[in-house]
């Protein structure tokens, strides 16, 4: 039984084998890999925006984009959604290490045991895939933000919560946001967190913030309105850390008899007219 069910939500893009291989299904649900948002009425009035609600969200949203090195633990779970309805849950585990402008490492762990990483030196974005000794390289001399961006747009490459490691996470949040109430003061993280629930037009998303000088995002749960089946994407975030990590963090070096495999960036869908003026954020939610 298993072995017939779909990692992947109803409706995600297929990524290339090549991808597949390295990064796995586990990432299946980002706000890129969702289905085209349906037209939408018109925006909610201001009043809609609780304003301490979105100081708080906008306090983490600065305080993450203006630090130059960060690291987190991502324990995430996002529902797989079969042919005949049934929901399956699967997750992974994330450790995400940057330095800006133009340092990444990401380590990945599906909840099949399944391994992967990325590495993105300043001029290369790496992927590797260890149970296979493969790897493969695209060249890219740009910032943090740029090769998100490119990761999840161009090589469709579904990368949870990419939108917290990009220095524009303010105006994104500025941009994403409809609706926005504060709901409690939740003591069951090891810091008092603020709970907050957030609309927008193609997903809900609630988040929980830290309390006090160090306002990092503790736990997000998303939900997909717009997909069929409302499924959701749930992530606890860990052990943050704003010590750059040692250089060679960000150097790969290829194990003993690793091959070298191209990586084939899937052809982009074409969308209806009626979409294409719809904009998208760069990177997953």
């Amino acid at each position: 039984m298993t072995n017939r069910m779909k990692r992947f939500p109803t409706g995600a893009a297929a990524l290339a084998v090549a991808v597949v291989l390295i990064f796995g299904s586990g990432a299946a649900l980002a706000a890129d890999a969702a289905p085209a948002a349906k037209p939408q009425a018109a925006a909610p009035a201001e009043a809609a925006k609780d304003p301490k609600a979105m100081e708080i969200l906008l306090r983490m949203a600065n305080y993450l984009a203006k630090a130059p090195n960060l690291g987190v633990t991502v324990l995430s779970s996002y529902d797989a959604i079969q042919e005949d309805g049934e929901y399956i849950e699967f997750g992974d585990r994330r450790r995400v290490e940057l330095v800006r402008p133009n340092r990444l490492h990401v380590d990945v762990e599906r909840s099949d045991g399944d391994k992967g990483g990325l590495v993105f030196d300043g001029k290369a974005i790496t992927a590797f895939k260890p149970a296979d000794n493969v790897y493969a390289v695209v060249e890219k001399a740009d910032t943090v933000d740029e090769v998100l961006v490119y990761v999840v747009k161009e090589m469709q490459v579904p990368l949870p919560l990419a939108r917290l490691f990009t220095t524009t996470l303010p105006q994104q949040m500025e941009k994403l946001v409809r609706e926005i109430a504060y709901v409690e003061t939740d003591r069951l993280f090891d810091v008092p967190t603020d709970h907050l629930a957030v609309r927008g037009d193609e997903v809900d998303f609630q988040i929980w913030v830290a309390q006090g000088d160090k306002p990092f995002p503790r736990r997000v749960i998303i939900t997909y309105k717009n997909a069929p089946g409302s499924p959701q994407y749930r992530a606890l975030l860990n052990d943050w850390t704003m010590t750059a990590a040692a250089a060679d963090k960000f150097v790969f070096t290829p194990p003993a008899g690793a091959e070298k495999v191209p990586l084939i960036i899937p052809a982009r869908e074409r969308r209806p007219s009626a979409t294409k003026a719809a904009t998208k954020q760069g990177g997953a939610k």
